[in-house]
């Protein structure tokens, strides 16, 4: 499940995001893409966050119990790099959100996404969609470095971080079958982010790119 990647069995269709990862083209054969339109900016911790989300008007996002997705570490001491990262997550859990609810159309994934990286994301989610799949399980995302590119306009920046797809899996809205990466697969996947800043003050995905089997051991 990578994002994006699916079990091989179901799709590989979708690549680097197995049945759970987020955003974006990939590097190898595991991986998808997910992407939005153009707005926000958030802060450290879940109350901060909270409040930033409501400045911003940014989107509630809600996943069902039937898929957990978690986020490591997802914390750092530098502001701007944690407003990074709070509108990251919520980007990658608007993705997996419209996967659920079987909308590829989703405007809160457009939300969080570039009006470049949008169609990248739709084609992620799509690869589930189109399958007739949802997603169960659990999925941690976890190791997220945030880079802040010093460029001429400051808002650019890029984030690295791995999922573990060891408990996820898609399951058939028809069957109710379950379907799980094929035995000897490398269950991590490591995700290249690229991130914009729009005007609105939302850090919003621009591209992504996965390899899977290419995080640190």
């Amino acid at each position: 499940m990578a994002r994006r990647t699916l079990p091989t069995a179901v799709a590989f269709a979708t690549t680097a995001a197995l049945v759970l990862t987020a955003c974006g083209g990939s590097d190898d054969s595991s991986s998808d893409d997910i992407k939005g339109a153009d707005k926000g900016s958030s802060s450290p911790s879940a109350s901060a966050s909270a409040s930033a989300s409501a400045a911003a008007d940014r989107p509630k996002i809600t996943l069902p119990s039937s898929f957990k997705l978690t986020f490591e570490s997802w914390t750092s001491g530098n502001a701007k790099e944690q407003a990074v990262l709070d509108d990251a997550k919520e980007e990658l859990r608007a993705g997996y959100a419209a996967i659920i609810a079987n909308d590829p159309g989703s405007e809160d994934l457009a939300f969080y996404d570039t009006e470049t990286g949008l169609p990248q994301s739709k084609k992620w989610i799509k690869s589930y969609t189109d399958k007739n799949v949802t997603v169960i399980g659990e999925l941690p995302a976890f190791d997220p470095k945030v880079t802040l590119v010093k460029n001429v306009d400051g808002r650019t920046a890029t984030l690295g971080y791995c999922t573990d797809e060891s408990k996820a899996s898609t399951k058939d809205r028809k069957t109710g079958k379950v379907v799980g990466n094929p035995a000897g697969t490398d269950p991590e996947v490591f995700y290249s982010v690229t991130l914009r800043k729009s005007a609105r003050g939302v850090w919003q995905n621009a591209s992504v790119t996965s390899k899977r089997g290419g995080c640190a051991k």
